[in-house]
């Protein structure tokens, strides 16, 4: 197995990934499939903005990715990112989630992300487990700020802060 940066040319690889959990499952909120084109726009937005985008692939078939964006807009928080991470199901329980997340977080370190934010739906408890196994700590439960299908959904905040960076800032007052 290999994770590579992802390219555009990945971006129907990728949406064959993505739209099963969009259109199946309550993983995400989101219930609009993504187009390749879609995909491959955020691909390469995401390399200009210096943000990871990265790829499993084996034999040829793609079998997950990883990537993180801003967390929120505004010059405060360019230094907290939101993640999704998303695998095929012949690349569940391999190992390839830690994989792909560790080399996320390294990326994001390595650019100088200080923390990185999971928003996980509570109807997927195989993701927040995921996410605590690989050190994310649980902050806060959001009642019912999602809806799909007709139900409300929780959504789960979680972070992992990745570097120890002094905080050297003027004393608020």
């Amino acid at each position: 197995m290999m994770i590579r940066p992802a390219t555009p040319a990945d971006a129907s690889a990728l949406a064959a990934i993505w739209n099963p959990f969009i259109r199946d499952t309550f993983v995400t909120f989101n219930s609009a499939e993504k187009t390749p084109a879609e995909v491959a726009a955020l691909v390469e937005s995401r390399a200009m903005a210096g943000h990871g985008f990265l790829v499993a692939v084996e034999g040829g078939a793609t079998l997950g990715f990883a990537t993180y964006g801003q967390f929120r807009t505004g010059v405060g928080y360019a230094h907290s990112m939101e993640h999704t991470i998303l695998l095929a199901p012949e690349g569940r329980g391999r190992g390839l989630g830690r994989a792909l997340m560790a080399r996320l977080e390294t990326h994001a370190a390595a650019a100088g992300v200080h923390c990185m934010i999971a928003g996980v739906s509570a109807a997927n408890p195989d993701g927040v487990a995921f996410h605590a196994a690989i050190g994310y700590a649980q902050l806060a439960r959001l009642p019912q700020v999602g809806r799909k299908a007709g139900r409300w959904l929780d959504l789960v905040l979680m972070q992992k802060v990745l570097s120890a960076a002094p905080d050297t800032g003027p004393a608020a007052g």
